[in-house]
């Protein structure tokens, strides 16, 4: 069985802003060490799906780099590669991806070179775990021509999905966005099913399909393509809550998937690999997640920390840290306290500072007894406030020198 996988990776992320102003959405850092799409092209590659196609757009310089530097060794075996795929020529100029559905039209071709069974079309905005070989598997079982990965969801909550209303055969009655009245799934009346944006989908389905939607001037898989299929073919929702990854503990959530498309959700997933038992434990070994890999040395730390993660390179002299997440070269002086904040790569925080729930971009220099998440007011006089009291720190626009910094 070969399957060729086309991740959507051209996310602008808006609702992500300032995050997302120098660069896309799946570019975003996330944790200690990652980008939200090292996520899906982990998954891909632990399922032992060796062809991927990153297709990107919005802002993608920071993400190519990435995907060169984490990915690259990638392309070393035979049959196996993640390579970036920018928009395409057509009509004699460059013409941006018009939606999701055309940015896999756009790289038609490379569909029928490779002459895939199926095609896994994924998006690159999530944080999440999967085997996508158990998706392959219920689609061969159930003879389906498409496949779409849901999400079980409370009610309560239903109505900020995507929803797929299912019958009790897994097939797809209907897509509804963001209904008033979500329905509930069959086999469980408190929840609805949530579209993840995952398709599995029979190449000769694909194809036609993406062939018929340029004719009509179509342009989305979701609002399109999948609402014309249901009418005609067998299109069925996966539960992801029968995915079991290996070397996921019983703490955690078990079908964990956070779509982290504002600053709260963004910062609020943070605190869901934090701690001895987090919902969502980035360290396992049987399922890794693969990143960059980054040469420097490991951190050297005094002061007080606690549930926190620093990163290598960091140095942190005196300071009280807590419940807080620190990337890589991060410079905190004396006297510092940081409490639940994140701090991207290559920041200074010069001493008597104190920060609570901020979230510092890259490349920043926060001045010495500096007080930022503590007044509203002054907080949204100079920064980005989440709905959520969230304060971020855009990212700033050359990596610190260090060696100007008494520490």
């Amino acid at each position: 069985m070969k399957v060729l996988a086309m991740v959507l990776a051209g996310g602008q992320g808006s609702r992500l802003h300032p995050l997302t102003a120098q660069r896309s959405k799946p570019a975003v850092p996330f944790g200690g060490r990652y980008r939200i799409a090292d996520f899906v092209l982990s998954n891909l590659v632990n399922s032992e799906i060796r062809g991927i196609y990153l297709m990107v757009q919005y802002k993608s310089q920071s993400l190519i780099e990435h995907v060169a530097k984490a990915w690259g060794n990638s392309n070393a075996y035979t049959g196996q590669f993640v390579t970036v795929v920018p928009p395409q020529m057509r009509g004699g100029g460059a013409e941006w991806f018009q939606g999701t559905s055309d940015a896999v039209f756009q790289n038609i071709n490379l569909i029928e070179r490779h002459s895939p069974d199926m095609v896994a079309v994924f998006g690159a905005d999530h944080i999440y775990r999967m085997d996508v070989r158990q998706m392959i598997d219920f689609h061969r079982r159930n003879s389906a021509h498409v496949s779409v990965a849901a999400i079980p969801v409370p009610l309560a909550a239903a109505s900020a999905f995507g929803i797929i209303d299912a019958d009790k055969r897994h097939r797809i009655r209907s897509f509804l966005e963001k209904p008033a009245n979500p329905p509930a799934m069959l086999s469980d009346p408190t929840r609805a099913y949530g579209s993840m944006g995952n398709y599995l989908f029979n190449t000769d389905v694909l194809l036609k399909a993406l062939r018929e939607a340029n004719e009509n001037d179509e342009h989305d898989f979701g609002h399109h393509i999948l609402p014309r299929l249901i009418k005609t073919h067998q299109v069925l929702a996966y539960n992801f809550a029968d995915n079991h990854v290996p070397g996921v503990a019983d703490y955690e959530e078990q079908s964990y998937w956070r779509d982290v498309g504002d600053i709260d959700a963004y910062y609020e997933a943070h605190y869901d690999v934090l701690g001895a038992k987090p919902r969502f434990n980035l360290f396992n070994p049987k399922w890794f997640i693969n990143s960059s890999s980054y040469q420097g040395p490991s951190p050297l730390i005094s002061g007080n920390i606690s549930n926190s993660t620093i990163a290598a390179g960091s140095l942190i002299k005196n300071a009280r840290i807590s419940n807080s997440m620190l990337r890589r070269e991060v410079v905190v002086e004396e006297d510092v306290e940081i409490d639940d904040c994140l701090i991207m790569d290559y920041t200074v925080i010069r001493r008597g500072s104190r920060l609570k729930r901020v979230i510092v971009d890259r490349y920043n220099v926060v001045e010495p007894n500096s007080r930022i998440g503590f007044d509203a007011a002054a907080d949204r006089a100079r920064y980005t406030v989440s709905n959520g009291g969230v304060v971020v720190l855009a990212k700033g626009l050359d990596v610190p020198d260090v060696t100007r910094y008494q520490i």
